[in-house]
């Protein structure tokens, strides 16, 4: 019989620093990749691959195209996700960073429009794809080796150790395109942009090389679901339309917070390198405070974190704004670092909230493909809706305002329907239990 894999008691033995190495490291390196590509998208690509656009316009096309990465992610996850429940997660995820790599390596080659028409811009799309496709089976797995390795009541800061990475990515891409920044305007379109994927490209090696040292996970030969997303589906229907709900509601306020807020911050005439320094600001806030709400959820329960950030961080939105409108520095990056911090409350419970809710043979697949259509539903669109609302606002972000609002609606509502399982065993998750009135659920 086909072997499948249990997550693993060999794992089990890797300490927090290992398992931070393999999970947070290499999504450290594999957003790092991401979000350049959405910074290029904002500040270069107008103009080295829309130039026939203006200048606004030419970003809104960017943002479609960064867009397009999102189109792969759910196939990506359901494609992974399925090999990573049945021949193991470590394989998978060394396979989505070299993907990644590659794929990031060849957008700091591609030829501008300049040079090579409108070829330029489609090759960019499609490595765009790549990328997307990458990522959708990447954020899961790595969770998941956090959270099945994880002791009993510290599940939910071991699976915030992705999320962690993820601030730790943004904090080195941005960081790269401050120092690129710097660079005359004319050099920075020329050659210099290309710099930072090049980089990304060669430390995605790094991560490789952290994730071959991996525990083998050990197998078992007894019957498992020859189709795990399917199995999934018919086990959890409901926690599988929720989860796609808060990965929805979570992407679209998260990259309205990190993609759109570059733009936002030079249409209220900040200059490259200072938009970009409020973004390095909230990184360095988001990486700190994720650690903190997620051990806060192992504490309290992953729903009261979520919930009450969420709540938080959209009424925030409505502060945010005029703060940076004043063109105050200081209180540019207060708001940047708020922001953020608001920010991870969501994003330091989401791995462990989504994970906890499947069984441990259909996990990488659930995970990776609930979280990944929610966040082509969301993720993939919030920076062009919210540039096209702030344009036909007539550059007043008020309708931004209110798109955040129904995005963390839908996150609450959503996170509220889900069941609570921050004591649940870690053995015991996915299985049925009773409820008082005698109804068999799942936990």
């Amino acid at each position: 019989m086909t072997e499948t894999v249990r997550p693993g008691l060999k794992a089990r033995a890797a300490s927090g620093t290992r398992t931070f190495l393999i999970s947070g490291f290499g999504t450290a390196l594999e957003f790092y990749d991401f979000i350049i590509y959405g910074l290029a998208a904002a500040i270069v690509f107008p103009t080295v691959f829309f130039p026939s656009f203006d200048r606004t316009v030419g970003t809104l096309v960017a943002f479609a195209a960064f867009g397009s990465g999102f189109i792969a992610r759910p196939l990506g996850g359901i494609v992974i996700g399925h090999f990573g429940d049945r021949i193991g997660r470590k394989s998978m995820l060394i396979l989505t960073l070299l993907i990644m790599g590659g794929s990031t390596f060849l957008i700091g080659c591609l030829p501008s429009y300049g040079t090579l028409g409108i070829a330029a811009p489609v090759m960019l799309v499609a490595l765009r794809l790549v990328q997307g496709f990458a990522a959708g089976g990447e954020w899961g797995g790595a969770s998941l080796f956090g959270i099945e390795n994880a002791p009993e009541d510290r599940r939910g800061l071991w699976g915030s150790f992705t999320s962690a990475g993820i601030g730790i990515g943004s904090l080195f891409g941005t960081g790269a395109f401050t120092l690129i920044s710097l660079l005359p305007e004319d050099q920075l379109e020329a050659w210099a942009w290309r710099l930072p994927f090049w980089l990304g490209g060669v430390l995605v090696l790094v991560g490789v090389l952290a994730r071959s040292r991996m525990p083998q996970e050990e197998r078992r030969t007894e019957s498992a679901p020859r189709v795990p997303i399917l199995d999934s589906i018919r086990r959890h229907p409901r926690q599988m339309l929720l989860a796609i709900g808060v990965a929805f509601g979570y992407n679209t306020l998260a990259y309205i917070g990190t993609i759109f807020t570059v733009t936002y911050a030079e249409e209220r005439g900040y200059s490259y390198t200072e938009s970009l320094l409020l973004q390095v600001a909230g990184s360095v806030a988001f990486t700190i405070a994720v650690p903190v709400m997620a051990l806060l959820s192992d504490r309290k329960g992953r729903k009261p974190v979520v919930i009450l950030g969420t709540l938080a961080y959209a009424a925030f939105f409505f502060v945010y704004f005029p703060l940076v409108d004043g063109h105050v520095l200081v209180l540019a990056t207060l708001a940047y670092v708020l922001v953020n911090v608001l920010m991870a409350a969501p994003q330091g419970c989401i791995p462990a909230f989504l994970g906890e809710q499947f069984s441990a043979a259909t996990r990488y697949s659930s995970i990776s493909a609930t979280y990944q259509t929610g966040a082509a539903l969301g993720g993939g669109t919030a920076a062009t809706a919210a540039t096209a609302l702030f344009l036909a606002y007539d550059n007043d972000p008020i309708g931004v305002g209110l798109y955040s609002g129904a995005a963390a609606l839908v996150l609450v509502l959503c996170a509220w329907g889900l069941r609570e399982t921050f004591r649940v065993p870690t053995a015991r998750l996915g299985e049925p239990v009773a409820e008082p009135a005698g109804e068999r659920v799942t936990v």
